[in-house]
């Protein structure tokens, strides 16, 4: 065999990193490797969007069999959107869910009031149906200037979300153009 100069050097250079290596304390023996169960195993993959901007990238959420609560999300790498990447805001949803920080009880704060107080599921909904009503009744209007028939009310708007899909934005509308509102809009398009 015939050893070059560039052949020599290259040999003796590996042959002193490993000798360094084991110096340090490096065991360059093979590894036995093991793998552990993913908590995800038998979690249920729910797809959806995430909350927060109007792009609408799509998200996984893994949800516990039995407990039905969010054990992790990531992105969708289906999804057209975002095609699995998300932003920080987004890579961060599963903290929206799982955060013992968070609000779970709705607090009201009445005008002129500096006092949060806590108020029923109950209350709020009959509360916020009572404060619809008003408005639509106290804005509606029957016909125009010209006489036609507009039945229509000016005195509320909607700005729908992203975090919307394409059948719940239809379901949403539909129920707006029903108490007869016409300033519909929609983040994803604004």
């Amino acid at each position: 065999m015939k050893l070059t100069r560039r052949d020599f050097l290259k040999i003796s250079g590996a042959a002193t990193a490993g000798l360094a290596l084991t110096g340090i304390g490096m065991d360059l023996r093979p590894v036995e490797a093991y793998a552990w169960e993913l908590r995800t195993k038998n979690a249920k993959e729910t797809p959806t969007i995430c909350c927060y901007c109007g792009v609408g990238c799509g998200i996984i959420c893994h949800t516990d069999a039995k407990t039905g609560q969010v054990i992790y999300t990531e992105g969708d790498a289906d999804h057209p959107i975002n095609q699995g990447s998300l932003c920080a805001k987004g890579a961060s949803l599963y903290q929206l869910a799982q955060n013992p920080k968070r609000s779970t009880k709705v607090l009201y704060r009445a005008p002129n009031s500096d006092k949060w107080q806590e108020k029923t599921w109950d209350w709020t909904l009959k509360e916020i149906a009572k404060r619809v009503k008003k408005s639509r009744d106290a804005s509606f209007v029957v016909k125009n200037e010209k006489g036609q028939t507009v039945n229509r009310c000016n005195g509320i708007a909607s700005i729908g979300s992203a975090a919307l899909d394409n059948e719940e934005c239809w379901i949403y509308q539909a129920m707006l153009r029903a108490l007869g509102i016409v300033y519909i809009e929609h983040q994803a398009r604004i």
